[in-house]
């Protein structure tokens, strides 16, 4: 059983999520938003965020309340809802491609977390689109592309298979807070070398940045929220064919770089 096909391949994407104002940021919202009209109009969407690092391979459940995986924010953001339609179709998809070495779980009552629900809320803001979020069961990149790449067929069907983290993330590194921060020397260094990695379609040089890429290891003192970005690669019909770089600079001092590959 496949989901209902489409003539349009849809790309892959890897995004920055952002924190809660992200929402409140006319700047990035706004290049998020656009980013989504200039795409074909998904059947559904498969995201994997950097805040469900979980193996087996896990998928949420369809209606389960929004996981509100932060703290110190404004209460509004703790009330925000986005409830999209059934994507129990797609859940059984997705464990049917994934090999009996890649064992999947299907979470009871698990819902969306905001590395997930905080871009689509711009994107899609209508939420009218199923959406499924799958678990980070490793940090391996060769086994995250391989994940990826037996996800690409669903992208015939219509599903937009997104990464979500963010392209540098030393949190504990950040002398400010403020949404217009200038980067520091170790997140504009590991977004150069990125940028120019991505330009060049060079998986590998990617696949080794905790030996290659400048800035390490503060910019990801820990890895979640570049490892999605295997997951894209891994879906593209070829990972080392560059692709779009559709959204750069900084936010708080930290690479919203983002990509898009077909």
């Amino acid at each position: 059983m496949t989901m209902t096909d489409t003539s349009t391949r849809m790309p892959a994407l890897y995004i920055g999520h952002g924190a809660p104002p992200l929402l409140d940021d006319p700047v990035w919202s706004g290049q998020l938003a656009a980013w989504a009209r200039d795409l074909p109009r998904p059947k559904a969407i498969l995201i994997v965020s950097a805040h469900w690092e979980s193996a087996p391979l896990s998928l949420t459940a369809s209606g389960a309340p929004l996981v509100y995986d932060f703290g110190g924010f404004a209460p509004k953001y703790y009330r925000m809802t986005y409830e999209t339609p059934d994507a129990t179709a797609l859940a059984a998809r997705v464990a049917a491609m994934m090999p009996r070495t890649e064992p999947v779980h299907q979470h009871a009552s698990r819902g969306l977390d905001h590395g997930a629900w905080v871009p689509l809320r711009i994107m899609y803001p209508a939420a009218d689109i199923p959406v499924l979020q799958m678990s980070l069961p490793t940090h391996d990149p060769g086994r995250l592309m391989e994940i990826g790449r037996r996800l690409r067929p669903l992208r015939d069907e219509g599903v937009l298979v997104i990464g979500s983290g963010f392209l540098t993330h030393g949190l504990p590194f950040l002398t400010s807070w403020q949404l217009d921060a200038d980067a520091p020397g170790w997140s504009s260094d590991f977004d150069a070398w990125a940028g120019e990695a991505m330009a060049r379609g060079d998986v590998d040089e990617l696949a080794s940045y905790r030996s290659s890429a400048p800035g390490m290891p503060f910019a990801h003192p820990t890895v979640e929220h570049y490892t999605p970005l295997f997951v894209t690669l891994g879906a593209a019909t070829d990972p080392t064919e560059p692709g779009d770089q559709v959204i750069d600079g900084f936010w708080m001092g930290l690479s919203k770089r983002s990509l898009q590959v077909a």
